[in-house]
């Protein structure tokens, strides 16, 4: 904390003294959201929901930003380490399927922390972290042990377009060595009754493993076919892949507009045929409206 290095930005700013850096955080923990989450991936949120605690700040800054109050750090509550280990805990008690850490790059090492509590104190469930990808492989290898499933998105390939809209134009090349990272950590799904053959036909939960998401962008069908052919070829069925159409123009993307608008069925439909064609098999698609503001929580402070 004292010269952080924890993502890519590499901003090296002293936290523990009270410099932000890109992520707008200090060192000192803050947190928007602690509750059940209903709307990630049905292994994840099952019947009974996702313990998803939604961390505030963040390294990558999109424009398109759907949660950008958290993101840029004006929602959330200060906390300390022992509160969080308490909120797994509470969340465990209020029937999660299983603790989210939401954009929590950032706080890897705090987290860590509490997490190594938490377990020591009763927690059972499995820990799920759900990151941009726009991490240090380093930090992903410090999770080592404590994560049990991950939960990456794969945004771009082109340069151009991560450079336009994430300001990173590194980002596929720190995206692919992340995910690399949690490959190797998790190298199969594992399910309750890892025995059956279609394990999401059955609704069962996932225990271990990797689903990455890929949120398409208007007008981006290439650059999203790009993004699953990169990870079908290198992963196979190591992998779910999630491809969502789930993207919602808000406010913050004025300036830009041919982002302005949300997808379109055929935009959609191309990219999930593509991936059908290539051999996806473990996958999850998104059908009806799901570009919707109420699929959006209140970072209100629940649950902290």
């Amino acid at each position: 904390m004292k010269m952080c290095t924890l993502c890519p930005r590499n901003c090296a700013v002293d936290r523990a003294g009270g410099e932000r850096g890109i992520c707008g955080q200090t060192e000192q923990l803050k947190v928007a959201r602690a509750a059940l989450h209903y709307w990630e991936e049905p292994c994840i949120s099952g019947k009974s929901g996702s313990g998803a605690v939604f961390f505030s700040g963040c390294a990558l800054h999109c424009v398109f930003c759907q949660n950008r109050s958290i993101a840029n750090g004006t929602a959330g509550k200060e906390i300390t380490k022992e509160r969080l280990a308490e909120i797994f805990l509470e969340l465990q008690e209020k029937g999660a399927n299983n603790i989210n850490l939401v954009t929590p790059g950032h706080f890897a090492p705090q987290i860590t922390e509490a997490l190594r509590r938490a377990k020591k104190e009763g927690l059972r469930l499995p820990v799920v972290y759900n990151t941009s990808s726009y991490e240090s492989a380093d930090t992903i290898k410090s999770l080592e042990g404590l994560v049990d499933i991950y939960l990456p998105d794969f945004k771009y390939i082109s340069p151009a377009l991560s450079a336009k809209y994430s300001h990173a134009p590194d980002y596929a090349d720190v995206a692919k060595a992340a995910v690399a990272e949690m490959v190797r950590q998790c190298p199969r799904p594992v399910f309750d009754g890892d025995e059956a053959e279609d394990p999401i036909e059955e609704g069962l939960l996932m225990r271990q493993g990797v689903i990455v998401r890929h949120l398409l962008l208007p007008g981006c069908t290439r650059d999203s076919k790009a993004v699953i052919k990169y990870l079908y070829e290198t992963y196979g069925n190591q992998i779910y892949l999630s491809i969502m159409n789930q993207y919602t123009p808000l406010e913050n993307v004025s300036a830009y507009p041919e982002l302005n608008r949300k997808v379109t069925d055929e935009e959609y439909e191309e990219v999930v045929d593509y991936a059908i064609g290539l051999g996806v098999e473990q996958g999850f698609i998104q059908e009806g409206e799901t570009a919707e503001e109420s699929f959006i929580p209140a970072f209100d402070g629940e649950g902290v």
